[in-house]
């Protein structure tokens, strides 16, 4: 599998872990290192700072999607097959471009912007 249809399957697979955290049967500790890897993908806090040249943006390439994939690894076959095929569908459905979907990220680009005002006010 070459680089652009890896990461097509790595975008394709991040509805299937949200709703394989939902199940049963994923177990804690991959429940544990998806939400990790939600937050780090939605955290504006990056390990390497993303105005450092070149290294800025390696954390985006390849710590992500280490982290989606050792989740996926970690999710119970069975279960990610299934995720996946009701992920298709809801995004069949047009019910995965649900605009709320960016209301957490917006509260945290907002608390953020709030205390670095307070700081310097």
């Amino acid at each position: 599998m070459d680089f652009k249809q890896r990461a097509k399957q790595l975008k394709k697979d991040i509805p299937a872990i949200l709703i394989a955290l939902k199940k049963k049967e994923t177990p804690w500790y991959a429940k544990g290192l998806a939400v990790l890897t939600i937050c780090y993908a939605l955290s504006p806090i990056d390990l390497i700072p993303d105005f450092i040249p070149i290294l800025g943006y390696l954390d985006d390439i390849i710590i992500l999607p280490f982290m989606i994939a050792v989740t996926i690894k970690l999710v119970p076959k069975e279960v990610i097959e299934q995720s996946r095929i009701e992920s298709e569908q809801l995004s069949k459905d047009g019910k995965l471009k649900k605009w709320y979907y960016a209301i957490p990220i917006v509260l945290v680009w907002l608390i953020i912007l709030y205390l670095i005002i307070k700081a310097f006010i």
